[in-house]
Formats: C-alpha cells, structure tokens, sequence
C-alpha cells in the first residue's frame, strides 16, 4: 500500500515539475523622475496571471505560458505598456510614462464605457490610489471633500454623507452610493450611511463622482449625483496588505480621546480561473458630543433666548431631551415643560465600525473576457444620526451578498441588501420616557401647578425655580442605579409610548444588467440595460407604518444609450434614455444629450455641453413612515398610507385616536398659525420629483513652462418640480376643541404631523466649478478649486416650504504637497475654506458659520519592511466647527499609520 502512495505521489510530483514554466524578471521605473514605481501591475495580456512590484520596483514572474506571449505593466497614473516576451528568464527593464495631467485618467462612469476625463461628455471628479496615499485627511472618505463641488456632512466621527450640487442633509436621498456595482443605502433609511458599509481604506481601486442628474444611466435617486467605488480585483492585486491607524480625537466638550483603526487585506490567485480576497476592518473612537443647550421653539424650529429653565419655564434646548413635553398650566403660570436629560447622559458617544468583505472570482476560460464574481460584505458597530431626532445607532448590522457575471461587453448582477437596527434607540424617547417612568406628567405638572400656586407649604409662591425644584423630586439622576435602570427599561422597549428603541430588519432584493453591442454594430457605441428592486420594508410599526404586516413594493426601469465619434473623433455625441416605474407611481422618462468637442491641434481643449434629466421616486420613508418624534409625527404620503397610520395620544384628561386620515381632512397649516389666521390645508400624496439640468463645460492641459496646466471649468442650472419635501401639518388631539390662535400654538393641545409632499413652487439652483491644478519645482503638486452654488424659489406661492439647500455660497480649496521631496519622502497640506450658510431641517434650523480648515500630512516609505508610515492631522487650527446644528462640533483629529504591503 505504502509503495501504491509513493508510486502516485512520484507521478503527481513529476507531472507538476514536467508543466513547463517560465520565468519573468525585472523592474518598472518612472521615465520622467527615474524613481522605481512600487506596486505596478504586471501580468500576461487577456490573462489572470500577473504580480506586483516590490518596493525596489523590482518582480519575479512565473508563469504556465510559452514564450512568445505578451505581458501589460500598469500603474495608477502612468500610462500603460505591452512588452513581448520571446525567451524564457528574460530580463526586462520598463519606464512607464506619466500622464502628463489628471485628465489623461481613465473613468467608466460617465458614459459606462471606458474613456479619459477629458473626453468625458460631463462633469467628473476621480480619486484613486495615489490620491489615498497622499491625502491629509484621517480616512480616504473624508478625503472626498478636497475635490471640486463636493461636501461632506458629518453627523459624527463616523457617519458621513458625501453630497453635490446642494440639497444636503445627513439623510441625503438624492445621491446615491454605489460600491463595486452595489447600491451602499440603508435599506430602511434610503441613503449611504457613509463608509460604515464601504471599503476598507487598502482595498480601494478608484473612487469617481458625477456631479448632478445621472437617472438617464443609474436611475432613480441619482438625483443630484452619484458616487462610484470600486475595490481592487484579487487577479490584479495580491498579496497581504495591512494597514494600521492610531491617534487621538480633540474636543472642548468631550476632551482628548483615542481613536485607532486597523485592517487587513489578503488576496491569492489559485490558478488561471479562480481567486479569492477578503478584508476586514475595525475602528473605535469617541463622537464628537453634543453640547449645545440654547433654546429653540421646538423640533425643527428656531433658536430663541435663553440656555436653560432658569431664562424660560418652557425651555426646550436642542441637545436636551424630554423638555418637548410641554402643558400650559394657565393664568400667571403660562407653559411649562419638564426637566429634560443632556444628550451626553443619553448617548453612548461610543464610535465603532467592524466590516468584513470577501469575494470569490472564477474566469471559466482562463482569461478576463468572462468573470463570475460571488461578494459578501457584512457591517456592525456604532454611530450616531440626526434625523428628526438624534439616534444612537448601537450594534446595527447591514449585508449585501453579490452573485455577478461579467464579460468584456457585458455584466449581469443579483443582490440582496438587509439590516438589523440592533441595540439602536431615539434619544429623545429616551429621554420623555424617562421621565414619565419616574413620575407620570399628569404627577409632575400638578405638582408644579400647585408649588407655584402656593400650594405647598415651604416653597416659594409664584417662583418658576422653586416649583421645578419641587416636582422634580425623586427624579433619575443620570449615574445613578435608578437611572441605569430606567434607561435599560426605555431603550429596549420598542413601544413609543412606554420606550425608545428601533426595531428593524428591512431589506430588498435588487438586479441590473448592462450590454454593449460594439462587436455587433460597428457604425456607433450602443448600450442597453435595465434593473429591478423589491422592498420589504419590516421595523415592526416603530419606522413605518407596517405593525401588522412587512409592505413590500417593487420598481424597474431600462435605458438605452448611443455615443458617437465625429469629424475626425474630434466631435462626440451621447444620447441616453431611461424608462422608470415604480408599483405606486406613473412612469418617468429621463433623457440625456450631449455633445463634446475638442479643438487644437493635439486636442488638447475639450469644449462640452450637456441637457441631462433626473427623477426621484419618493422613497421608502416619503411612501410609508409613519415615526413619532415627540412633540408629532412624521407620515409619509403613499395613496395607501393615510389608512395604516393610527396612534393613541394622551392628553391631561382623555386618550384620542389620531389616524392619517385626520391630516387630510382636518390638518391647518402651520404658517396660517403663525400669521394668526388658521386655515384648513389640503395635503397633497407624493409623487416624483424632477429636475431639468444643462450644463457647459471647459478642460484643458495649457501649457505652462515644462508643465502642463489642467484646467476644468462647468457651470450648470438646475430646473426642479415636485420637489419633495416637509410640510408641516397641525391637528388638534381633540377634534371638538374650538379654533383659535391660543389653541393651536399651545403644545398640550396639538400634534404637528411633518408630512412628505411635493411642492408648487418652481424651485433653481445653479452653480459654477473651476479647477486648477499644476506642478512646481521639479515635482511640487498644487491644485486650487472653486465652488459657487445658488438657488432660487418662491416662498409666497408656498409659505410652508422649506428647501433645504444647506450649501454655503462660495468654496475654495487648496492643495500643495510632493509626493517624493526626496526618496523615500512626501508630504501633503488642504485648506478648505467657506461662507456661512442656512441650515433647514426636521431637527432645527439655524445659521452655520463661515470656516477655514487645515489638514496636513507627512509620509515616509521604508522599502526593506514593505512599509509607509504616515504622520498627519485634520482641522490643525484647533477651531471647532459645526456641520449643522444640533451635531458635536468637529475639533481636531492627529493620527499615526502604518501601511505595509500596500
């Protein structure tokens, strides 16, 4: 038997070595600086056999294929080449040119096809690998924000939104997200939360982003923009990449807390066929707290004199929950509100995310033209978000699972997309309900009424401060065994009447498909394609309005596109159209034209012009939420909505049914309240909104000395109807209460219903771009942009509508930094500087201060070990800022990282 094993093993072994091999050797140097390029791709051409450089800019290359054959160097920024190899332990040394400008890039989002930035028929921003390396910014994403008209809202340390062309909020519903093909929304909550279920900052490729309406392509929600990011293919890039990232966050508030963030990255090819890769993450540190305690008129109002109880009975501060909970006690007491906790004592303040991606690929013939691809990626931790009110988001859970074929003119994919709240509560639930577990209201006010009153012996008649300190004895002090308990008691009790925690397992399952036909007609570029989703929307009836059943609905849409090379390729046209539906909506056309020119010699000025169409469905929280918020409710609008929403509200001495129904038939309008003339309002279901867009545009690479000048100019305007948005509704609780001003401004006695419709008014924005960007001395890189965003409306046709622009006017942006000062060393410094804008939100509304923010970066690559280490920090200046009101202000982060093998 033993003999049998040995005979097999020797034929095995023998049959290997017999495969015959052949060995590549060489190095990749940069032709213009004659530094070595580490990390350049090498592999056999139309084939998955391929290595890396080394940090020497060295590689061995061993490969099953007999000479002659073809190999392809490639690296981010340089432009590629094909050498032959005709022997076996051939020797090659290759110099990869640079693209002379950012332009020379090549994207695929803007028209789904392969194309340099300055051919692109439109607006176009790209970030890639050596943009990661040198950004100065704590994480790739927040590096985004140095690229011309983009925004960042950060809501906390980790919840950041990306945004174009204005409209923003952390909820942003009208940019969409897309990693590796897959839509990155929260399935409940309709928009990106951020890099939470992203990449990892090793397994980024490329990052591009549209600017503006981009439905005629992506569809609905791509709406003001989108944002494409790819992860690196286990084919190209192999190996273990490990990235560690230590530091500390500064805050007034919150003082001096560490943060660190670590990855790992780890990629083989098996074979020909098949690869594999998988990335985990992890990061933790301390949100940026919450501390501001002005006054304000309520949810989503104003600020009004006044830091606590003692300037205003009825105090209601804009990080202090449970003081929405307001009576009017009558006569000389006039309202009073309860004694609210702090978002400090409420939030956890605890930032943490954990994801896990792993992909399997398989090319069935051995070479790139057909790729099957299976993708996971899973995502957990802890965040903080600020909607209507502020969520502590704790050991939420979202997955996407990916099954996609692709092919050299095609792709086919399937996804499924799902999330579970976790441990996540309401902060402000937390807080009314607190309180009314420790002493009911009906207790606490009449308890007050009558200190006040001089009812109770030893306490000051007629004193606003002795009367609070009376009723609120026995409260919950935060700290103490009492309060834990409460708190426990609330925030896993998902009734909000008695608790503050979500329950949500939403999901959806989602496919597209894309063909081009270029192998079958030859006289232009022609592409179709289509995709499909269904909801299931499941929160239990603490979201939407879904406590009897999940709701499901489904919407598709196709789209054709044609591009076209004129005189002598100088002149390009695209037209595109898309056909969308929804189960609850009509149908929506969106059209796309454009025409690109490019003149000179060398065609070195690209002249672009562009008319695109957007829509928006509404989504699933304009269709079905149905959310209490404290002081009211939010309710969607679809036709079927007004019928599943119904909730118990307790007044002083009754209980009342309020249903959906009553906001349609008996709602007034809250500024008819404000000018003291209430008048019924006829609220209107949600449809789709649109957006008519035209754009020109300008790029060039000027020359300038022995560099070149990029320039890249646009301007657009932006034509909205049916915009969607809130208006606010008021209902009295009691329907037999008589109409007038008093009643209906006093809290006790109403229910604002902040409802999802679409608004009469025509509503613009416009807006223009510039870009510059060169090299100085010898490898000195300096980039300036320049953002101005405006938009118009008219507020008299619709006095309730508030648009929510929330962009400052004017932006400018500035990077200086080299990459290679000397070997081994580079350095990068961002300033970011704009005006003061208005924020408009459900939250609050209020002005956000002009800024100025410095980032800066040092890095050093030490070869031997495989390693760069980067020292750097963000907002040096050490002036904290707010993103929007009601958020932590953002103070200053410093990091340490060490990137090995990357």
């Amino acid at each position: 038997m033993m003999k049998k094993l040995l005979l097999i093993a020797f034929v095995l072994f023998g049959t290997a070595t017999m495969v015959a091999q052949t060995t590549i050797t060489g190095s990749v140097n940069d032709a213009s600086l004659g530094g070595v390029i580490p990390g350049a791709n090498i592999k056999v051409l139309r084939k998955a056999v391929g290595t890396a450089t080394d940090f020497d800019g060295k590689f061995i290359m061993k490969v099953t294929d007999t000479p002659p054959f073809t190999i392809q160097i490639s690296s981010v920024g340089y432009h590629s080449k094909n050498v032959e190899i005709t022997k076996n332990n051939q020797i090659i040394e290759v110099s990869l040119t640079e693209n002379a400008t950012s332009l020379d890039e090549v994207v695929v989002s803007a028209s789904r096809t392969p194309e340099r930035v300055m051919e692109s028929p439109v607006t176009i921003e790209r970030f890639d690998s050596r943009a990661i390396k040198n950004t100065a910014s704590a994480s790739y994403y927040e590096g985004l924000e140095n690229l011309k008209g983009v925004d960042i809202n950060s809501g906390g340390l980790t919840f950041k939104t990306v945004n174009t062309r204005g409209f923003a909020s952390f909820g942003n519903e009208r940019f969409v997200q897309l990693v590796d093909g897959m839509d990155n929304a929260s399935p409940a909550l309709n928009f990106a939360i951020g890099n939470l279920l992203g990449m990892s900052e090793i397994d980024v490729k490329s990052v591009e982003i549209l600017p503006g309406a981009a439905s005629a392509l992506y569809g609905a929600n791509a709406f003001n923009g989108i944002m494409l990011m790819r992860s690196k293919s286990p084919f190209e890039d192999q190996g273990i990449s490990v990235g560690l990232k230590s530091g500390f966050t500064s805050q007034d508030a919150a003082g001096t807390n560490s943060y660190s963030d670590a990855t790992i990255r780890m990629a083989h090819v098996f074979d020909d066929k098949f690869a594999a890769k998988v990335s985990f993450s992890y990061l933790k540190g301390e949100e940026w707290h919450a501390t501001d305690y002005r006054n304000t008129t309520g949810i989503g109002g104003t600020y009004i004199p006044g830091m606590s109880h003692a300037d205003d009975p009825n105090y209601d501060g804009v990080n202090t929950y449970g003081d929405e909970v307001s009576v009017n006690l009558g006569g000389a007491i006039g309202n009073v509100s309860r004694t609210g906790y702090t978002d400090q004592e409420l939030m956890s303040n605890e930032a943490k995310s954990v994801k896990f991606n792993g992909a399997i690929h398989y090319r069935p013939l051995g070479n790139d033209r057909v790729e099957i691809i299976w993708n996971s990626k899973y995502g957990s931790g802890n965040t903080i978000y600020q909607g209507q009110n502020r969520y502590n988001l704790a050991n939420f859970f979202m997955e996407q699972h990916k099954l996609e074929v692709r092919g050299k003119n095609f792709f086919v994919r399937g996804y499924y997309a799902s999330e579970n709240a976790g441990d996540s509560y309401d902060t402000r639930f937390a807080g009314i309900n607190i309180n009314s577990k420790w002493k009911s209201n009906a207790d606490w006010f009449g308890q007050y009424a009558n200190a006040y009153l001089g009812a109770v012996p030893n306490v000051s008649a007629s004193n606003h401060a002795a009367a609070r300190i009376y009723a609120d004895r026995g409260r919950a002090v935060p700290g103490t065994p009492k309060f834990t308990k409460l708190f426990n008691e609330v925030t896993t009790d998902p009734d909000l009447l008695e608790g503050s925690k979500f329950r949500d397992n939403t999901s959806y399952y989602h496919s597209d498909a894309n063909l081009n036909l270029r192998d079958y007609i030859d006289w232009a570029e022609v592409q179709v394609g289509g995709s499909y989703r269904q909801y299931k929307l499941n929160s239990f009836g603490t979201i939407y309005t879904d406590a009897n059943a999940p709701i499901k609905y489904g919407e598709y849409g196709v789209y054709a596109q044609l591009q076209k090379k004129m005189m002598d390729d100088r002149l390009k046209f695209t037209g595109s159209i898309r056909y969308d539906k929804s189960d609850n909506f009509d149908g929506n056309f969106t059209p796309r034209l454009s025409l690109a020119y490019a003149a000179g010699e060398t065609k070195n000025h690209n002249f672009r012009a562009s008319f695109q169409t957007g829509f928006r469905n509404p989504t699933t929280q304009d269709q079905y939420i149905g959310l209490e918020t404290g002081a009211g409710y939010i309710l969607g609008t679809a036709s079927d909505n007004a019928n599943r929403f119904s909730k118990e509200v307790k007044t002083p001495t009754q209980t009342f049914t309020l249903t959906g129904n009553d906001v349609f038939t008996r709602g007034y309008s809250a500024s008819s309240i404000r000018n003291g003339n209430p008048t019924l309002v006829k609220t209107a279901l949600v449809k789709p909104e649109q957006v008519k867009s035209f754009e020109v545009g300008y790029r060039s690479a000027l020359p300038l000395g022995e560099n070149k000048l990029t320039v890249d100019f646009s301007t657009y305007y932006n034509m909205y109807t049916n915009f969607i948005s809130s208006k606010d509704v008021v209902v009295f609780i009691d329907p037999t209460t008589p109409v007038n001003v008093t009643n209906l401004t006093s809290r006790d006695l109403i229910k604002t219903f902040s409802v999802k419709t679409n608004s009469s008014t025509d509503v613009d924005s416009y807006g223009v771009g510039l870009g510059l960007s060169t090299k100085i001395l010898k490898g000195y890189n300096v980039g300036l942009n320049y953002t101005w965003s405006k938009f118009d409306f008219d507020q008299a046709s619709d006095p309730d509508f508030e648009a929510g622009f929330n962009t400052p006017e004017h932006k400018v942006k500035a990077q200086f930094g080299n990459p290679n000062v000397f070997k081994n060393f580079g350095f990068n410094v961002s300033a970011r500087w704009q005006t003061e804008y208005l924020w408009q939100s459900t939250f609050l509304e209020g002005m956000i201060e002009e800024r100025t923010v410095f980032d800066a970066q040092v890095n050093y690559a030490v070869p031997s070990i495989k390693s760069v280490f980067k020292l750097g920090g963000s907002n040096l200046s050490g002036k904290e800022y707010l993103s929007a009101p009601g958020v932590g202000s953002i103070g200053s982060q410093y990091y340490l990282s060490w990137t090995i093998n990357n």
